[in-house]
């Protein structure tokens, strides 16, 4: 059994992503977090196994669906700008 198809190794990968984005923050590994965790979901509860160029695109394609569902429900409304008039040391 090949490394890629256990479905704790996409978990631990999953939590890494996690934390990175925790430590670096920037909205960008969280999608990928959600991708890794969709991948090791699918993995534990179908038992299928997959080769690695399909569950590399398996995860991408996930990854993207989720980075696209988290912009959509937390960016800002079209056209709507943050301005900031006073600073917090003032």
């Amino acid at each position: 059994m090949a490394f890629w198809t256990i479905w704790w190794a996409w978990l631990a990968l999953a939590l890494i992503l996690g934390i990175a984005e925790i430590v670096i923050p920037g909205f960008i590994f969280l999608g990928f977090a959600i991708g890794a965790l969709a991948v090791a979901m699918l993995l534990l509860n179908t038992g299928i196994s997959l080769s690695l160029p399909l569950l590399l695109l398996l995860f991408a394609a996930l990854s993207l669906i989720a980075w696209l569902a988290l912009r959509h429900f937390f960016s800002r409304p079209q056209g709507q700008v943050k301005y900031f008039d006073k600073d917090i040391n003032d």
